[in-house]
């Protein structure tokens, strides 16, 4: 297929890219804060129940969320050849794994008591736990699917539909966590029970939703035959993404419950603050790099590789000008932003400030680090290259993050050190990344099967 030309995107082109997957991504927080902000009244082992519940959850929808983000790989270089029906078989194919997804969920569910029992939570707080995640594991498919057809409408440059749909999902999950958790009329107050299934409704809206979308944009369009082959593509590529999200997230929460949790009450909670500021300050860094991923698979696809170089360089300094301005603020006013999650006494803000003020300073390098490894992290998997990053991430994870930690909190280390160690951690991972990016291997991937096969996976 003769090339087609490509320019290199602007910064501006890269912002209008990112701005719906930023909203997007701030939608589904609010969804978990509001939640727990709602069942909080009913007492502490209702929120354990419904938090705790929800991170477990979560790691469940890990894998497969991370499995189906690989489609945005798929599309944008489909897209950038200009290949319409390659093109939406693959989006069904992201529907094939929602499908798969939600029957594993469903079998998994009776042993939720049994796994739940080997965790040494209070009887009151499992049989809540157990309730809650059970009905979540009920909308697994329905999360899965909407992620797949936001990834395949963002590879081809539209990133509305996905913020739409989290749109919807959050705009009905509010109003009817409410009503369900403390009753309406002839609604029943349902607690933590009611939490869940407010999460399942909603999110089925979404699904319905994007899938109206993708049904509309097939219009017109040759109707794709599944072929299995292509499908297997899919799940070559797409699982060690899927894998290093769900290890890397299991790592971190064993730092959180593990590392951090024997530190102490103000130490946690100095963690959670921070983590809560993070989680918002990252979102434009990373919703810069999904989008400099998207426009890389493009060039890819439309034979246009040598511009990926300038164009990556381009989204890392778009990345750490943010990146650097949230620094100056958490080091000119860290009190200020810290203040909304101090507790109530004055003893009791004191000892919190000493502890996260020092770590929301620690925080700007982590964060830095942070947005540089998922520029070159995105854009090796824009690419292809995803079975490298797993290996290494996990590696270092697993091999070298988890066990220092815990030696260094055992051996009386405090947060600030243990902070620390997140931050060379991703100072290596930054570091690893930025080199096989260098190395060149990511040209050779091969993802769509039209070029020589990879050196790797």
């Amino acid at each position: 297929m003769e090339a087609t030309p490509w320019r290199l995107p602007t910064v501006r082109a890269l912002f209008a890219l990112a701005w719906p997957m930023i909203l997007g991504r701030a939608a589904q927080s609010v969804v978990g804060f509001t939640d727990a902000v709602m069942v909080a009244p009913l007492g502490p082992d209702a929120l354990a129940a419904t938090g705790n519940g929800a991170l477990n959850a979560f790691a469940v929808f890990m894998l497969p969320l991370g499995v189906v983000f690989i489609v945005q790989s798929f599309a944008a270089q489909l897209s950038g050849r200009h290949d319409p029906a390659r093109l939406r078989r693959y989006g069904w194919y992201g529907l094939g794994v929602a499908l798969l997804s939600e029957a594993v969920a469903l079998a998994l569910i009776p042993a939720v008591p049994w796994l739940l029992a080997r965790a040494d939570y209070t009887p009151a707080v499992s049989a809540l736990m157990s309730d809650y995640i059970a009905l979540r594991l009920v909308g697994v498919g329905a999360a899965v699917g909407i992620e797949a057809i936001a990834n395949w409408f963002g590879g081809q440059g539209d990133t509305r539909v996905g913020l739409a749909a989290s749109v919807l999902v959050m705009v009905l999950n509010v109003p009817l966590a409410w009503v369900l958790i403390h009753g309406l009329g002839p609604v029943p107050a349902m607690g933590v029970r009611g939490a869940a299934l407010a999460s399942i409704v909603a999110t089925l809206a979404g699904f319905a939703y994007a899938l109206g979308a993708f049904a509309s944009a097939g219009r017109g369009v040759d109707r794709p035959g599944w072929r299995w082959e292509e499908f297997r593509r899919v799940l070559r590529f797409g699982l060690p993404n899927g894998v290093n999200w769900f290890l890397e997230f299991a790592a971190f929460l064993f730092f959180i419950d593990v590392v951090f949790a024997g530190m102490g009450t103000a130490a946690l909670a100095a963690l959670m603050a921070v983590l809560q500021l993070n989680s918002i300050a990252f979102m434009p860094a990373f919703g810069l790099a999904n989008a400099g991923a998207i426009h890389v698979g493009q060039a890819i696809g439309a034979d246009s590789a040598d511009a990926v170089r300038p164009l990556v360089r381009r989204t890392l300094l778009a990345a750490a000008a943010w990146m650097g301005l949230v620094g100056v603020g958490y080091a000119l006013a860290p009190r200020l932003l810290l203040a909304p999650f101090s507790p109530g006494s004055l003893a009791e803000r004191t000892a919190f400030l000493a502890v996260a003020v020092p770590l929301l300073r620690v925080a700007v390098a982590w964060q830095l680090f942070d947005a540089v490894t998922m520029v070159y992290s995105e854009t090796l998997r824009a690419a292809g290259d995803t079975a490298w990053p797993m290996r290494v991430r996990i590696a270092i994870s697993w091999g070298a993050f988890v066990p220092v930690t815990l030696l260094t909190a055992r051996w009386g280390g405090g947060p600030v050190v243990a902070l620390s160690w997140v931050v060379l951690y991703m100072a290596a991972l930054a570091a690893l990344m930025a080199w096989r990016f260098r190395r060149g291997a990511w040209r050779t991937m091969g993802l769509t099967g039209d070029e020589s096969e990879a050196l790797e996976p």
